[in-house]
């Protein structure tokens, strides 16, 4: 058939063919968008090893100062992604060059003490009460202008340049906070906390403990943190609550703050909130504060939170957001810093988190990651019309077609292509007649499942006829090249790679359990199925009822999960590695695959089938909470699979895409569970922005890891895949504004 012939042939074929499945119909199982909360960090560093950090505070204006050993700072530029730096603050330069030993908010205004008065610059300046202490070091403010003040340890009660009262301790003062509902100011003192009362100018001592840290008042109760936990107890009666000591992320507490009804925690291993569930979230890495080293908390200006750590400032943004927000964000950082020729590629080889200092890199899966986004934005136009993610599936399906032409290599995938000089020409890169140009060999099953997926997404549902024609014509060339392969991958030496591997005496030699069987039968029978529907080619067809009736295919793709694992000490090598634990990119791969073997099943006693299939490895996947996978598992129909976890997952997903390090396992709230073979390490999976930013190819249950800063994921396949395709089934509803 001629080329033209073809062409025609092609567009016939998506007529009848690409209308079998429309959108616009809602899932019964709906969640509507509605605005939630996105965190981000705003970093600001510091580095002189020479000044110590203090304190923070931001007043009504937003003005946030940082007190240090030497004299008062500010937060200088710093946006998200790109931190800022602590510099010395002159824009006052009367209070500037104080002395300032202390600073707090006051009726939502910074005031001060230095070594003469407790001052301020609101209220027109008049606020300057002198004081006897010429060592004071510490204030806090009570009714009507009130102050009780302390040096090591003594302390005066002050009002109008009026010393209403002295007392003093045996041991050296660390803080003092004033409980307004009950008129008493809470000082501590190395091992003790004591209550004052200004009406009866008494003192009292309340407790000891060797090992507290600091103090705050929490509405009716004082928090007292410890090196080892914290205790409550309440303000009015002084009588204790509680002392916790377990399920905190980490129980050396360096501070304590209640900042619009939350209670935060500051710790040598990161700071932490205390939610509504009675858990923790928790902010530690260098995606959230400078240094895990917790200084201080505080309110901050336009709902955000200010974190002092010793190497610098983290503000805590918390801007309001819906779901379709959060992905408009993601598409501008993917086509602002992550598209490579039409590929999705990661940056890498950045400098501490410096997106402007690292390189898009080549990947092995380019073909894989560059079809999860690539599918992502089909699903986009689809619900949005948008020209520009139009656009954007012509650029990338282009990068796609030219991995089968910029080798020689009848209808074989090139891994990803390159400008030549780039990169080291080991085995897998090769020459291509073009001088400039290089290709990556060696190419795997997970590009392959990926683009079939892509290109069928393209074919069904894009109302382009020439990019529909393309898609088939990319689907029909891949798989009659592992037909005519003998269901291999060939390589340009005449050799299968080593994962593009279908064929039945390889499939059928792994043990049962081994998951390699499963997943290879469960791949290629939805290629199969996915070429017959968009070229409806009997080849196809005939091959896959031949592998399932024959070769037991069918048989294999049904195999609980449950009867996945390792192969016995009697079976050979490789079946022995590929077996040791759970591979988590096989989860990416059944995935991808199920869109085709689902969707375009040959018949509905095998849609059955597959839908028990699919359920079944939910369920096995459903502890992880792995957002993509309960979004693609309603593809079999309108049970609620986990779905508000699924929302939960993308809106946890941290917008800050940077492979920071990131340690969970030293942490006290978590459960650990024996070790197993689906490497499952904890009872309940933390949230994504507790964890290093990774594809669906990892496990959700790494406790740690990361690159410190090294590189940025693209959101392409890590988010807007699952969102959009959420969109689609019509499982996740438009933005709902306030």
């Amino acid at each position: 058939m001629n080329i033209k012939l073809k062409t025609i042939f092609t567009l016939l074929l998506v007529a009848v063919l690409g209308t079998t499945f429309c959108f616009g119909q809602r899932s019964n199982i709906y969640i509507a968008d509605k605005p939630f909360v996105q965190e981000y960090s705003i970093k600001y560093n510091f580095t002189n090893e020479r000044v110590t950090l203090n304190s923070v505070v931001s007043d009504r204006n937003g003005y946030i100062q940082v007190l240090s050993s030497h004299g008062l700072l500010r937060p200088k530029a710093g946006q998200f992604l790109f931190p800022g730096e602590l510099v010395n603050d002159v824009q006052y330069r009367p209070t500037s060059d104080k002395g300032i030993t202390d600073a707090d908010i006051y009726k939502n205004q910074i005031i001060y003490i230095d070594d003469k008065a407790v001052l301020s610059n609101a209220w027109a300046g008049n606020l300057y009460s002198r004081h006897d202490l010429p060592n004071a070091k510490l204030f806090s403010a009570g009714q009507d202008f009130t102050f009780l003040i302390a040096d090591e340890m003594e302390l005066n009660l002050l009002k109008d340049s009026e010393t209403l009262w002295e007392g003093s301790l045996n041991n050296e003062i660390q803080d003092i906070k004033y409980d307004s509902e009950n008129d008493h100011f809470f000082i501590l003192s190395a091992g003790e906390i004591y209550s004052f009362s200004p009406k009866n100018n008494k003192l009292e001592l309340v407790l000891q403990n060797d090992k507290l840290t600091c103090i705050e008042v929490a509405g009716k109760k004082v928090l007292a943190g410890t090196s080892d936990g914290f205790f409550e107890f309440d303000a009015k009666s002084k009588k204790h609550i509680s002392q916790i000591e377990k399920n905190l992320p980490w129980p050396e507490i360096t501070t304590i703050k209640s900042v619009d009804g939350e209670t935060w925690f500051g710790s040598t291993q990161g700071a932490f909130k205390l939610e509504k569930n009675d858990k923790f979230s928790y902010y530690a890495s260098k995606r959230w504060l400078p240094s895990d080293n917790v200084i201080d908390i505080s309110k901050g200006p336009e709902n955000s939170v200010l974190i002092l750590t010793d190497a610098g400032l983290a503000k805590i943004c918390r801007k309001e957001m819906t779901l379709f927000d959060k992905a408009m964000f993601f598409e501008k950082q993917v086509r602002e810093r992550h598209i490579r020729n039409g590929f999705n590629a990661t940056v890498s080889g950045m400098t501490e988190g410096d997106v402007t200092s690292g390189s898009m890199e080549t990947s092995d899966n380019d073909g894989l990651w560059t079809s999860m986004y690539l599918a992502g934005e089909v699903f986009r136009y689809v619900v949005t019309k948008s020209e520009d993610a139009l656009q954007n599936i012509r650029e990338s399906l282009d990068a796609m077609e030219r991995l089968y032409t910029i080798n020689e290599i009848p209808g074989f995938p090139s891994r990803s292509f390159e400008r030549r000089g780039y990169k080291y020409h080991d085995k897998k890169w090769r020459r291509t007649e073009d001088p400039e140009w290089d290709w990556k060999s060696t190419t795997s099953s997970d590009e392959a499942i990926g683009h079939i997926f892509a290109f069928s997404a393209i074919a069904e549902l894009v109302d382009d006829a020439q990019l529909k024609s393309k898609a088939i014509l990319l689907i029909d060339t891949l798989m009659a090249t592992t037909i005519k392969n003998d269901h291999y991958l060939v390589d340009w030496n005449g050799e299968p790679t080593t994962w593009g591997r279908w064929n039945p005496e390889y499939v059928n030699a792994r043990p049962i359990m081994v998951g390699d069987r499963k997943i290879n039968s469960s791949n290629y029978i939805g290629m199969l199925q996915t070429a017959y529907h968009f070229t409806g080619k009997e080849k196809y067809k005939k091959t896959a009822f031949g592998l399932m009736e024959k070769h037991g295919y069918l048989e294999n793709l049904m195999r609980p999960m449950s009867e996945i694992g390792r192969a016995p000490e009697t079976a050979d090598d490789w079946s022995r590695m590929l077996s040791e634990s759970w591979n988590h990119s096989d989860d990416e791969m059944y995935y991808c695959g199920y869109w085709g073997l689902y969707r375009y099943a040959f018949n509905d006693e095998l849609k059955a089938k597959y839908k028990e299939a699919i359920v079944d490895h939910w369920e096995a996947e459903r502890p992880e909470k792995e957002g993509l996978w309960n979004i693609m598992t309603a593809i079999v129909g309108d049970n609620d699979y986990d779905l508000e976890e699924a929302i939960w997952y993308l809106q946890e997903y941290p917008l800050d895409l940077v492979n920071w390090t990131v340690k969970n396992s030293h942490r006290k709230d978590i459960e650990l569970i024996p070790e197993n073979f689906r490497e499952q390490t904890i009872k309940e999976v933390l949230p994504p922005d507790e964890l290093r930013i990774s594809r669906h190819n990892a496990n959700r249950f790494d406790l740690d890891g990361g690159s410190d800063g090294r590189s940025e994921y693209s959101a392409g396949d890590i988010w807007l895949l699952p969102y959009w395709i959420g969109r689609y089934l019509g499982v996740i509803g438009e933005p709902v504004q306030k």
